[in-house]
């Protein structure tokens, strides 16, 4: 069995992985991971990989080395079964660099976008070969929903959730329409302007937020909530083959 543990911006994620096969998740806080000990008596736990957007925690460090079991701490030395050409690795989140490695891995010998939609929507794109070129960031859907209130005097915070229609006709619905579309058209463009170059082009949408696509694009969108803990698991079963 192998532990996965994902620290984003605002949840951990921890999960367990019979070789490929998903067996449970568990998100909780992203300071502590209270729930280790309960993993460790439920499962046989031969070896475990963990990757973070933040600053591990005193906490999260004391809990980790007190594991019975060796765990990989992700790092742009570590060694991944991708060829990664950011200019700056050192820079790059480890999200980003799994859920690559997990969209080359499901569908290798095809050009692929991966689309993460968290915190911040990312945008990365490997080739066909497995060269990973990089990608982009952009606001989140709920960080630009906090951001038309906290930077203007009057607009108020807007739920994500209700009428969505092409024309607000209230302040409410022109907000949340504002930002459910225009991420929706964002994701589309970004989509449209990939396939000009890679024609084939694939596309995986992953992360916490749950977004609808009403074009012709749908035969190529793959959604996987979980493609960065896969893509974890794998760099994980590569490591230790190495």
């Amino acid at each position: 069995m192998n532990l996965i543990i994902d620290i984003g911006n605002s949840v951990a994620k921890i999960a367990i992985f019979d070789k490929e096969k998903l067996v449970e998740v568990f998100r909780g806080s992203n300071h502590s991971l209270d729930c280790l000990p309960m993993f460790c008596h439920k499962y046989s736990i031969q070896k475990g990989i963990i990757a973070s957007v933040i600053t591990l925690s005193n906490t999260i460090r004391k809990q980790l080395e007190a594991l019975p079991f060796p765990v990989i701490e992700l790092s742009y030395q570590t060694p991944v079964p991708i060829t990664n050409l950011y200019e700056s690795p050192q820079t790059l989140g480890m999200d980003r660099l799994a859920a690559a490695v997990a969209a080359n891995y499901l569908k290798p010998g095809h050009d692929v976008l991966v689309i993460d939609a968290g915190t911040c929507i990312t945008y990365d794109f490997i080739d066909k070969d497995g060269n990973y070129h990089g990608g982009n960031i952009s606001p989140g859907m709920r960080m630009r929903f906090k951001a038309l209130n906290i930077f203007t005097d009057k607009l108020p915070k807007v739920s994500p959730k209700g009428e969505k229609p092409m024309y607000g006709q209230t302040t409410e619905t022109a907000i949340r329409s504002g930002v459910i579309h225009g991420i929706e058209f964002e994701m589309s463009g970004y989509i449209r302007q990939l396939q000009k170059n890679y024609p084939e082009l694939l596309v995986f949408l992953t992360g916490g937020d749950d977004f609808s696509f009403d074009t012709k694009l749908k035969s190529v969108i793959f959604a996987d909530r979980f493609l960065v803990l896969k893509g974890l698991n794998r760099i994980l079963e590569y490591n230790d083959k190495i």
